[in-house]
C-alpha cells in the first residue's frame, strides 16, 4: 500500500495480481483432513458431475470436484489450483466425508526389490 497525499490506496505489483488468500483461510485454520491421508500420487475422481454450493463448501472445493471429472492425482490438483498440497489434502478430506469424490490410494509393492535389481543398476552406472 502507498500513501498518495490522503487515505491509503491499494497498489498491485502487476496487472494480474489479485487478492491473496492464505491457505489457512481456505481450510479455516485446519492443518489435517477430517478423514483420510492422501499420498501425492493418490488418484481422485468426482462421484457427482454437478455439485451445488452448500454450507461448508467453498469455491476451492467446487473447483476440485470440477477438475476431478477426469481422474487426477493429488499433486496435479495442487498444481492446477495453485494451492499447497497440505491445503488440497484438507479440502479432499471434506469432499470424501461428503461422498463427493473417491480417492484411490497407491498400491503397496510388497516390499523392496531383490538384490539383483540393485546390482544391475550399480553395474549400469559403473558402465557410464
Amino acid at each position: 500500500m502507498t500513501v498518495t497525499g490522503g487515505p491509503m490506496e491499494e497498489q498491485w505489483v502487476d496487472d494480474h495480481a489479485g487478492p491473496v488468500v492464505r491457505p489457512y483461510a481456505v481450510t479455516r485454520g485446519r492443518a489435517r483432513p477430517v478423514t483420510g491421508t492422501f499420498d501425492l500420487i493418490s488418484l481422485v475422481t468426482a462421484i457427482q458431475s454437478d455439485v451445488t454450493p452448500e454450507a461448508g463448501l467453498g469455491p476451492e472445493h467446487l473447483a476440485i470436484v470440477g477438475l476431478c471429472q477426469r481422474m487426477q492425482s493429488v499433486a496435479e490438483i495442487a498444481a492446477h489450483l495453485d494451492l499447497p498440497v497440505g491445503t488440497i489434502r484438507v479440502l479432499l478430506g471434506d469432499l470424501v466425508a461428503r461422498n463427493l469424490v473417491q480417492v484411490r490410494e497407491p498400491r503397496a509393492t510388497g516390499g523392496l526389490p531383490d538384490d539383483s535389481i540393485f546390482e544391475a543398476v550399480i553395474n549400469g552406472l559403473r558402465a557410464l
